[in-house]
């Protein structure tokens, strides 16, 4: 298979401790920057020695992960640091839906990392020195509708209640997007800078023109060791702290809010039990609160029992309750009904593997796809049977604020 840009010869990998680099988001050239970043600390790459568009179906991880296997196994690598993320890595963005057009690998040709105390940077090929320059402003931002009118998206919501209280399923999440066109070309670079100040406990991402600050991590695989952080249920944030703390015992006490979260958590459960020796999924979720909202959280840890790459799990857990619904294939064929669009890679897995298949992946949620000067925003809800339309609507553009801010500053 060819693995270097279309041409018969390996990769030849060289990875080296370096000193602290300092904000990792600051050493990133404009041009396709690609990062995952949480509390300063991950990867940020640029430049492309390899890239394949994922073809689309029900094997798109096998695919994906038995093309990586022969990409890493033919290079030359000299690795000094023998850490997650050292060596050869490639980010990778694949579409919430199967069958979409979209999913991509690319392993980046410089990536810079920070982990534990400890900085390396990798290379492949000859080394080069890529020019830094300041960050550009995109200055004035327009918005206009996605695929759907607030008041369409609120009758869409309005006909999922229905079909949920028919009884044909319990939960579907709906998506809604919003388009934003700037004066001038949007540097991802700033919008990853305001997302990692702002956001400092999410995981700010780039990876081919999708940008955000994703809360939910989907997986985390080092050796056997897997853990995933389920949200599902969520507040906005107080006006000032007597609110905060009365919003965030509502939400705990909501019966409609902690059934999506079980729900959430036990399509976790579901995927990942077959694939582990160990699974530890706690009884009662925990508040996990962010500068917009306030979400339930569960976070699950396991051990693998056999030794399986990152992409083997996120395989099996895509898409989760989180993102999709209840059951999962009636929930995925509400959202192709009432929805109106192609989610992309919105609600999609998100993130990086190495060659010894460790990896972070989080689903792409508070993110949009940008374009030149163009930008489309994602949100999305999860919706019960006592769903109110308005209230989604508001938790929907609640979530949109944080790319606004990213583009707005």
């Amino acid at each position: 298979m060819s693995v270097a840009l279309g041409l018969n010869r390996p990769l030849v990998v060289r990875t080296t401790l370096v000193g602290d680099p300092g904000d990792l988001l600051a050493r990133l050239p404009e041009a396709a920057p690609y990062a995952w970043i949480r509390h300063g600390e991950g990867l940020v790459a640029w430049g492309e020695a390899a890239r394949v568009a994922v073809p689309p179906g029900p094997r798109r991880f096998e695919w994906a992960r038995d093309w990586l296997s022969d990409t890493f196994g033919e290079a030359h690598v000299d690795d000094d640091v023998g850490a997650p993320g050292s060596g050869p890595v490639a980010f990778g963005s694949f579409t919430f839906d199967p069958d979409a057009q979209g999913s991509v690998l690319v392993v980046p040709r410089v990536v810079l990392a920070r982990r534990d105390g400890r900085a390396w940077l990798t290379t492949l090929g000859e080394e080069r020195l890529d020019l830094v320059t300041p960050l550009r402003d995109p200055g004035r931002i327009r918005y206009g509708d996605g695929s759907l009118t607030a008041p369409e998206w609120e009758h869409a919501v309005a006909r999922a209640v229905r079909q949920i209280r028919s009884g044909r399923l319990e939960k579907a999440v709906l998506a809604r997007d919003l388009t934003a066109t700037a004066e001038r070309e949007i540097d991802v670079r700033l919008l990853l800078s305001r997302l990692a100040r702002r956001y400092p406990g999410c995981y700010t991402f780039s990876c081919d023109g999708l940008v955000g600050a994703t809360p939910e991590l989907l997986v985390r695989h080092t050796g056997e060791t897997i853990e995933s952080l389920v949200l599902a249920g969520t507040v906005s944030r107080g006006t000032d702290e007597a609110d905060d703390m009365a919003r965030g015992a509502a939400l705990f006490a909501s019966e409609k809010d902690r059934y999506e979260h079980t729900c959430a958590v036990e399509s976790v459960r579901d995927a990942l039990a077959p694939l582990c020796s160990e699974l530890k999924v706690p009884e009662e979720p925990e508040l996990l609160v962010l500068s917009n909202v306030q979400h339930l959280a569960s976070p699950v840890t396991g051990r693998l029992s056999a030794g399986a790459s990152v992409l083997d799990v996120v395989a099996a857990m895509h898409p989760t309750a989180a993102v999709g619904g209840t059951p999962t294939e009636t929930a995925l064929d509400v959202i192709r009904e009432l929805e109106g669009m192609d989610r992309a890679g919105y609600a999609g897995p998100v993130g990086w593997i190495d060659a010894r298949g460790d990896g972070e992946w989080g689903i792409a949620l508070r993110c949009a796809q940008i374009e030149g000067r163009g930008a489309r925003l994602f949100a999305g809800c999860g919706i019960m049977g006592d769903s109110a339309p308005a209230a989604e609507l508001a938790e929907a553009q609640a979530k949109l604020r944080v790319m606004q801010y990213a583009l707005e500053g």
